[in-house]
C-alpha cells in the first residue's frame, strides 16, 4: 500500500487517508488511484471490517483533477482523444466503482474542499459528515471539463435535480451549512471533532453483525435503481439467509435478556 494512501484498522473500523497534502489530494494521481482500488478490495475480503471512514490529510479533502497535469497532458489526461477516455475508464472511473461496490458503510470526513472529483467522491460515500472548513463544487465547466468520474449521477441523488444542476451550471462551491441544508451531509462539526465524530458514528454503525449491514447496504444500492417487487425479491432472499446464522439468533437473545450483543459474523 502506497503511503499516498493511509490505511489503518481499529476494531472493527477502517480509516483511508488521502495523503497527497501538498497537492490536495489529487484524485486522478496514479498511485492514489490503484491504491483506492486495493483498499477497497481488501475492506470487501476482510470481515472483520464492518464500517469504514474515508478523509483527506492537510487542508483539501481533494481537489479533485491535477491542473499541473492537465495544462502539461500527462498521466491520465496524457494523449489523443481515445488515450484520455481510456485513462479515465483505468484511472478515476476505476475507483469510481471501487468505492461504490464497497460493501460496508462508508463515511466521508470531509475535512476541507471536496471538489471536482473530490465533490464526487464524497457522494459515492454512504454518509457525509462536514468540518466547518468543507467546501463542496461540482467545477468541471469552470476548468472546461464536465464530470468523468459519475457526477451527473451521484449529485441528483444526493441533492435533488435543480440544486445539483445549479452546483453543476455555475461551479460555484458551497459551504459546509449550505451543504447541510441541502442534505448533502449529515452534521457540521469543528474540524478537532471531525475524525472523532466520523468514528463514533462508525463505532455506532459497527456494533451491528458483519453480513447483515453488507447486505443492507446491498440493498439500499439496488433500492436505487431497482422496481420495488424486484427489491422485495432480494430482501427475501437475504432475510432467508439472515434467518440461519449466529448473529441473528444472538441479536434477539441479548434484546430479550437486556444485554448487549456479541457478534462473530456466523
Amino acid at each position: 500500500m502506497t503511503d499516498k494512501l493511509l490505511y489503518e484498522q481499529n476494531g472493527h473500523v477502517v480509516t483511508l487517508t488521502l495523503n497527497m497534502p501538498e497537492a490536495r489530494n489529487p484524485l486522478t494521481d496514479h498511485d492514489l488511484c490503484d491504491a483506492i482500488v486495493e483498499a477497497m478490495h481488501r475492506i470487501n475480503a476482510d470481515q472483520s471490517v464492518r464500517a469504514a471512514i474515508v478523509t483527506g490529510a492537510g487542508k483539501a479533502f481533494s481537489s479533485g483533477g491535477n491542473l499541473k497535469h492537465m495544462k502539461e497532458k500527462s498521466g491520465i489526461f496524457a494523449g489523443d482523444a481515445v488515450s484520455v477516455k481510456d485513462g479515465y475508464r483505468k484511472g478515476i472511473q476505476r475507483v469510481a466503482r471501487a468505492i461504490w461496490e464497497c460493501e460496508v458503510p462508508l463515511i466521508a470526513a470531509v475535512n476541507g474542499p471536496a471538489y471536482g472529483a473530490g465533490c464526487d467522491t464524497t457522494c459515492l460515500c454512504d454518509i457525509r459528515i462536514a468540518s466547518t472548513r468543507a467546501a463542496f463544487a461540482e467545477n468541471f465547466v469552470n476548468v472546461g471539463l464536465i464530470s468523468g468520474d459519475g457526477g451527473a449521477w451521484l449529485l441528483p441523488r444526493q441533492v435533488g435535480l435543480s440544486r445539483a444542476a445549479e452546483m453543476t451550471f455555475t461551479a460555484d462551491p458551497v459551504d459546509a451549512a449550505t451543504a447541510l441544508e441541502w442534505g448533502l451531509v449529515s452534521k457540521v462539526v469543528e474540524p478537532e471533532q471531525l475524525l472523532d465524530e466520523a468514528r463514533s458514528l462508525a463505532a455506532r454503525i459497527a456494533r451491528n453483525p458483519p453480513r447483515q449491514l453488507r447486505m443492507a447496504k446491498r440493498l439500499l444500492r439496488e433500492g436505487l435503481n431497482t422496481r420495488l417487487s424486484s427489491v422485495l425479491e432480494l430482501a427475501a432472499a437475504y432475510q432467508g439467509a439472515s434467518h440461519q446464522t449466529e448473529d441473528h439468533a444472538e441479536a434477539v437473545d441479548a434484546l430479550l435478556e437486556k444485554r448487549t450483543a456479541d457478534f462473530t459474523g456466523r
